[in-house]
């Protein structure tokens, strides 16, 4: 079966079923999350991939098309008869930003606009300046200071002036540091932690007593799920903020991933400073410390985003999909391979929950 004539069999499905999504970038973190949370709540889901072997392929429950978000018309095709396009495509390894990012979303924007679809994005907290801290609302003023927020802020500009044109709508989620399976490019998994390897130490980013958010990817991913079922009660351009996990002090991360790490393999991890000389050093040859040390402010100062708009709109107070922070470090910890394995051992198995 070609990608067309795929499509063109879920088109005809979607008329009824009306339940089909477009997510981009399901290869990477966020974006298979979302993917998989949705795939989970009956949608039809479907993704692009470059350098697939055939047209598609039916795997993991979603159908994976040929294709590349830099391409208008492989995004047009793979939209079609879409109701929501899930824009969580970034360029791999941080590299070319400023000539990617738009391009590709201009592309979603534009599937979107043919087809009233509305477009979700995974929002982050770079579009705020050090005057929006340490409580940005969200609809605070956004004024960074790096090349990255700036972007981030041209994106959700884009998303608003083609809502209130009535073209698409448009919700945004802007959520912490993420970790959990998949975030690979993550703070937790490059900063904190070595995948593949026994922790024996972790890394600290934070300066002594600045909290930090982190949002743990299967909650946010849940969160994203039941803001698309009620896409036609929220405005038509939505901005929230998913309050995660806060580490008030900036040590209880690195807390729980010793406790786990001791529960598991009877050794305590050492607590050390990240080496910020390092990426200093290397920042002027290596792309993603460039895009490290531009970041570094967030780890100096607190930023903390409340949840309650997001609470709200899920019906109830405290209603965010929240697993507790052991469980989901431990289920981190397991994903990058930096646990021991013991197949006599009981996994936890708990689902994000409503609490």
């Amino acid at each position: 079966m070609t990608s067309m004539d795929a499509i063109g069999t879920l088109a005809a499905m979607t008329a009824v079923a009306k339940r089909t999504a477009l997510v981009l970038g399901a290869s990477g973190g966020i974006g298979g999350a979302v993917a998989r949370a949705l795939r989970d709540a009956g949608w039809t889901v479907r993704a692009l991939k470059r350098g697939l072997a055939g047209e598609s392929e039916q795997r993991d429950g979603l159908l994976w098309l040929r294709g590349d978000a830099l391409e208008a018309m492989d995004v047009q095709r793979a939209a079609q008869g879409c109701e929501v396009i899930v824009h969580a495509v970034n360029p791999p390894g941080y590299r070319r930003w400023n000539e990617l990012v738009l391009p590709m979303l201009d592309n979603t924007l534009a599937a979107a606009r043919a087809r009233g679809a509305t477009v979700v994005l995974p929002g982050t907290v770079y579009n705020y300046g050090p005057d929006a801290f340490p409580h940005p609302g969200e609809d605070a003023p956004q004024r960074p200071l790096t090349r990255k927020g700036a972007i981030r802020v041209e994106m959700e500009r884009r998303l608003q002036q083609g809502a209130e044109r009535g073209e698409f709508r448009a919700i945004v989620l802007r959520a912490g540091d993420f970790f959990g399976p998949g975030a690979a490019n993550s703070w937790f998994s490059q900063g904190l932690v070595t995948p593949g390897r026994a922790v024996t130490r972790i890394q600290q980013p934070g300066r002594d007593g600045a909290g930090h958010q982190w949002a743990y990817l299967p909650d946010v991913a849940a969160a994203m799920s039941a803001l698309i079922e009620r896409r036609e009660q929220v405005p038509a351009f939505a901005r929230f903020h998913f309050a995660g996990h806060w580490d008030a002090d900036g040590r209880q991360m690195a807390e729980a991933i010793q406790r786990v790490v001791r529960r598991r393999s009877g050794v305590t991890p050492k607590v050390s400073r990240f080496p910020w000389w390092a990426v200093a050093l290397a920042r002027p040859v290596v792309p993603l410390f460039r895009e490290l040390a531009e970041m570094r402010y967030l780890w100096r100062e607190p930023l903390r985003m409340d949840g309650a708009r997001l609470a709200r709109e899920l019906g109830r107070e405290g209603g965010e999909p929240h697993t507790p922070l052991e469980i989901a470090v431990e289920r981190t910890l397991e994903s990058l391979g930096c646990l021991p394995t013991d197949k006599s051992e009981r996994r936890r198995t708990t689902s994000p929950s409503f609490s």
